[in-house]
């Protein structure tokens, strides 16, 4: 069974926002969920992931959600306290942050990397998408600008990320931030406390069953070989 995942996006503020709730409340939920970039391919990944029978289930919002967006967001910030900076997209194209991602995890600077780019666009409003603006990150970092800021034109990178997409799409996320354990799907930044409570829940030792000696009488290898809830 593939662990806990949680679907994270440069470039949205949902989930910048979750991403800061993580590290502050759910500490433990941080360490042991796999850290899986989502964004939205351009026509170079478009194409892979036609070749990989993969549809990518995400659609652009309109723009009475992306007004409401800028309203609800500017409230969320207020109520935490942040100081929030809009950054304007000039002609983005996603895979430019998004694969200098998996440059930092390639040098053991995956969290830092994460933070430098939230930072530098919610905190700061850069523009991600500009090359030199990875390439500051990962100088700040201490790893390759050059690697970081070309990641776009690497083609195996480019595979990486396809395989990162088309897992995308056999998840079925269609926003972030998105949470996934098997089964289970969460999505939105007000999920993340039903997320952790599950994955919690999963994880505590399950409560010791009384036995009577009539039933004891009964137990062994045999009497149930099935999974620890018991109810196989």
């Amino acid at each position: 069974m593939a662990g806990p995942r949680f679907y994270f996006s440069l470039r949205s503020p949902y989930s910048w926002l979750a991403y800061r709730r993580l590290l502050g409340e759910y500490r433990d939920i941080a360490e042991q969920v796999e850290w899986v970039p989502f964004w939205e391919p351009d026509e170079a990944s478009s194409a892979m992931l036609e070749q990989r029978r993969a549809k990518f289930p995400y659609s652009a919002m309109s723009r009475a959600k992306h007004l409401y967006v800028l309203q609800d967001v500017g409230r969320l910030c207020k109520r935490e306290g942040l100081a929030l900076r809009w950054p304007i997209d000039r002609a983005p194209v996603w895979e430019v942050p998004h694969l200098a991602y998996l440059v930092a995890l390639r040098h053991g600077c995956g969290p830092g990397y994460i933070a430098a780019a939230y930072r530098a666009r919610w905190e700061q409003g850069r523009d991600i998408c500009d090359r030199e603006t990875v390439a500051d990150i990962a100088r700040e970092l201490g790893f390759d600008p050059g690697a970081a800021a070309g990641a776009g034109d690497d083609p195996e990178l480019r595979l990486q990320g396809a395989a990162i997409l088309e897992q995308i799409c056999t998840d079925g996320v269609f926003g972030v931030p998105f949470f996934v354990h098997a089964r289970s799907r969460f999505w939105g930044l007000d999920r993340l406390d039903e997320f952790a409570a599950h994955l919690r829940e999963r994880a505590a030792p399950a409560p010791a069953m009384p036995v009577s000696v009539g039933a004891a009488v009964g137990l062994g290898v045999g009497s149930d070989d099935g999974h620890a809830g018991g109810c196989g």
